[in-house]
């Protein structure tokens, strides 16, 4: 039987684990310039930070529940998060081209590095 304490805890940990793929996402596709680059980094590299921040989480700090099985652990823990976090920076924030940067300062201002 699950209580309240583990289903709040295990809520926290999927609220984490799609946080940092929707992080690791926008990430890859600001830095990358490919169009397909991105997704496949984020879809490739997220499940591998996911199942080590659900190592720390679950098991140095005992949060969640025992979901059973390592098949339950996968899809809930880590296969869910990934598609979430990878759906919300692609169809919820905008492309990183639409976004509009400010101007840089260090072009306006001398390096103090500069001689005087």
């Amino acid at each position: 039987m699950v209580t309240a304490v583990e289903a709040l805890e295990l809520a926290v940990i999927l609220l984490v684990h799609s946080a940092v793929v929707a992080l690791l996402t926008r990430f890859f596709r600001v830095r990358l310039t490919t169009r397909w680059g991105g997704f496949l980094y984020a879809a490739v590299i997220s499940p591998v930070v996911l199942v080590v921040l659900t190592l720390v989480l679950s098991g140095i700090l005992p949060l969640g529940p025992d979901l059973g099985s390592a098949g339950v652990v996968v899809t809930l823990v880590i296969l869910l998060p990934t598609v979430t976090g990878i759906t919300f920076d692609y169809f919820w924030m905008p492309a990183p081209d639409e976004v509009d940067l400010p101007e840089r300062w260090d072009d306006e201002r001398p390096s103090r590095y500069e001689n005087r």
